[in-house]
């Protein structure tokens, strides 16, 4: 005769339960394999993400505006033109860094990301640096009251129209040359005048070799550099500056 007890027994289900240890080592198994996949796929997310930001290596495509208060100066500045990410921001500062394509002067994008990437193309970029004049004169302004008494020799010919003139030794200046021409842009203070780190040949020019300052605003100067390779552009990338600068100013 079956007891009750028997038949709860001969009722109760065969398969595995949760008190059984190869039911938990199952189990344990399923979570592990969940945990690998949702790992892999943060691997995937993350990676692709960080692929992204490597290959913009702190450039940003983004075209937002950013406006930016140096000194008395209002300045209206795409994201894209600017070249480091903590200088992306409204508010106040003390000067803001800046790069363009030459001589489109445009920003950072995907059209434009491999002139910005290159560095074999040292004449492809324009760089500027905008900051509140400390001084009264500009480059121009200073040629006759300071830089004329440290050229050295006689003065030779440059590029489309310039003057090269080498610096005294132990001014500060001995390695550069300076040059020297009629003014630049419309509104200029005075002569043109540039200083130059000039390579040994045509082929070690840099992205910066030279280097010029200017007045814009109420109160600004713009230092921009460019690649000696680009010197015989020297009037139309004067101009070019200035009037992309002040298209930034916000009246």
């Amino acid at each position: 005769m079956t007891t009750s007890s028997e038949l709860a027994a001969t009722s109760a289900p065969s398969g595995p339960t949760f008190g059984n240890p190869g039911s938990r080592l199952l189990l344990r198994a399923g979570m592990m394999l969940g945990i690998l996949a949702g790992l892999t796929v943060a691997i995937c997310v993350g990676g692709e993400r960080l692929g992204k930001t490597l290959a913009l290596g702190g450039n940003t495509t983004s075209t937002d505006d950013n406006n930016i208060v140096i000194g008395t100066d209002h300045l209206r500045l795409p994201s894209n033109h600017i070249r480091f990410a903590e200088q992306r921001q409204t508010g106040s500062a003390e000067r803001v860094d800046l790069y363009a394509t030459w001589p489109e002067l445009q920003g950072y994008s995907d059209e434009t990301r491999n002139r910005f990437n290159d560095v074999t193309r040292t004449d492809g970029l324009i760089f500027l640096q905008i900051s509140q004049s400390t001084m009264s004169r500009d480059m121009s302004g200073r040629i006759a009251p300071i830089y004329s008494h440290l050229f050295e020799g006689n003065p030779s010919e440059g590029p489309a129209g310039l003057t090269a003139h080498r610096m005294k030794a132990g001014s500060g200046y001995a390695a550069e040359v300076f040059f020297t021409g009629p003014p630049g842009s419309a509104g200029a203070s005075g002569d043109y005048g540039i200083r130059c780190i000039l390579p040994e040949r045509p082929e070690l020019a840099t992205s910066a070799d030279c280097q010029r300052d200017v007045h814009a605003g109420q109160d600004l100067v713009v230092l921009y550099r460019f690649s000696s390779q680009l010197l015989p552009q020297w009037r139309a990338i004067d101009d070019a500056v200035l009037h992309f600068v002040e298209a930034k100013l916000v009246r």
